[in-house]
This record gives C-alpha cells, sequence and structure tokens, in this order.
C-alpha cells in the first residue's frame, strides 16, 4: 500500500510532511523556522521545507537500502560452500 503525502502549515506557523489520507493527520516530520529565518525566507519557507524534506527522504531511502544489502550480505554468508553451488 502506498501513501500519497503533503507538506501542510500548521496552526503554530511550523511546516510539516503528513500522510494526505491519514484521517488524524499526524505530521511525520515537523520544521520550525527561527523568526530570524522567517524573517529572510517569507513564503519561501515551503520551498525550503520541501528541499530539507527531499533530502530526507533520500537519506532513508538509501539507509533502508544500505540495511537490505547487509542482511542480504548475511543470508549470503549464512549459506555453505555446497549450497553455493547448488543449481535449483
Amino acid at each position: 500500500m502506498s501513501s500519497f503525502y503533503e507538506i501542510v502549515e500548521l496552526l503554530n506557523g511550523d511546516v510539516a510532511l503528513a500522510r494526505a489520507d491519514d484521517e488524524k493527520n499526524e505530521p511525520l516530520v515537523t520544521i520550525r523556522f527561527s523568526e530570524e529565518s522567517l524573517a529572510f525566507l517569507g513564503e519561501e519557507k515551503f520551498l525550503v521545507a520541501k528541499a530539507m524534506i527531499e533530502a530526507g527522504m533520500e537519506a532513508a531511502g538509501d539507509i533502508a537500502d544500505q540495511q537490505a544489502e547487509a542482511m542480504l550480505d548475511d543470508i549470503v554468508e549464512e549459506l555453505s560452500d555446497t549450497e553455493k553451488l547448488m543449481l535449483h
């Protein structure tokens, strides 16, 4: 099952990533900019937040890939030489 995500502005002004189909709409990630940052960014805070979220999702994907690769390596190491040579 895949989910759609949306970037939303919370009542307190924070920017959040939430599942679009989540009834509770509990944010997965929340970004809070300082007053100084907000004064500089203005409405562009959403572009910055989007870039931050995309970078985080890419990093999370890389971590998941590394974990899956490590698990596969562990499984292959557990195979005996005979099992490695056996054709199925």
